[in-house]
């Protein structure tokens, strides 16, 4: 009864939020066919910014799906090749360690973005440029994690040798947040909340804002990739499927409060404060403003000069991009 109740509020809540089109019969998912499958599987991760993911499972009952499960997988390369391996179905990802996974010969389908701006680079006092990172510990999980590639794409957008300018810090056993704060590395890459704790902690500085600094501002941090299967198998879900992070994105903007409760009741984080700060930074309505295609290039470019993919941005479009439902879905959802 707890659970109804729960959905019943939370799909209150998007009609009271007046975000066009959220809820109602009267959308176009009552002229399409039904979704070729009745259970989805998304992936369920740390990161506050992947927020429309986590609260779109009552959107996902709308559009006609019976189960929603959400698999614990670790963001970036992982649940790239969790999904191209079908152990899920769909991943909201850090774009940059996708395009890695599909160079390495990972089949993914890339269907749209969703939201810009959601990693900040923290470093120690008396670093006040990019180009200071030269010689500089940098603190990262591991090599090929997300922080540490969107690093490399940054470095290397400014002239360094990320594999020669960088000296990468990692241990198994601290996490890079915890090694910033103990002053044993110059700079850290966050995603929320991170970058929530270390500012109430009055932790370095803030370096670079992806939500705020050109020209990272510019382009999505997270696109939604899915199975190709999966995809070619299920048109109808798979459209379906984004309509319903869509919405939970502009959802994200409408009423944040919220949002954040259900982040906290669904367990993909523990404090509240910080899920509701990072839902008022990160900028959710963008999706139908930016093209996914100029991310894809933008990433691709940058990872390939600093010598971390081989394939050309066109070779890597080619390869693993379907804009057909994102381009629908514009149309269908304006506000």
């Amino acid at each position: 009864m707890q659970i109804i109740q729960s959905r019943r509020r939370f799909l209150a809540g998007l009609s009271a939020a007046g975000a066009v089109g959220l809820v109602g019969a009267a959308t176009p998912a009552s002229a399409e066919p039904p979704p070729e499958t009745s259970r989805i599987r998304l992936s369920k991760t740390f990161g506050i910014c992947l927020a429309p993911q986590f609260v779109a499972e009552d959107l996902l009952y709308a559009e006609g799906f019976t189960h929603v499960d959400y698999v614990e997988t670790q963001p970036g390369t992982v649940m790239a090749t969790d999904t191209a391996s079908g152990k899920i179905d769909f991943g909201l990802n850090f774009i940059a360690p996708t395009i890695v996974a599909v160079d390495q010969g990972h089949r993914l389908t890339l269907m749209g973005g969703v939201h810009p701006g959601c990693f900040e680079l923290f470093v120690q006092p008396g670093i006040d440029s990019i180009l200071q990172l030269r010689g500089r510990k940098v603190g990262v999980q591991a090599l090929g994690s997300s922080p540490h590639l969107f690093i490399v794409s940054i470095a290397a957008h400014v002239g360094l040798d990320p594999v020669r300018d960088i000296v990468w810090v990692s241990d198994p056993d601290v996490k890079p947040k915890e090694l910033f704060l103990r002053g044993d590395v110059d700079a850290f890459l966050g995603f929320p909340p991170e970058p929530q704790e270390l500012r109430a902690k009055g932790a370095g500085r803030v370096l670079l804002n992806s939500a705020l600094d050109r020209p990272w501002s510019q382009y999505f941090c997270c696109l939604l990739a899915g199975n190709p299967g999966f995809v070619a198998a299920n048109p109808v879900a798979s459209k379906r499927v984004m309509r319903a992070i869509l919405k939970a994105a502009d959802l994200c903007v409408a009423d944040p409060a919220m949002v954040a409760r259900r982040l906290v009741e669904g367990k993909f984080t523990a404090n509240y404060d910080y899920a509701l700060q990072a839902l008022g930074e990160v900028p959710y309505k963008r999706w139908r403003d930016y093209d996914a295609e100029d991310t894809v290039r933008f990433y691709a470019l940058r990872l390939r000069e600093a010598g971390a993919i081989a394939a050309s941005p066109q070779e890597i479009i080619a390869k693993a991009t379907d804009w057909r439902f994102l381009n629908e879905l514009k149309r269908e959802l304006k506000t």
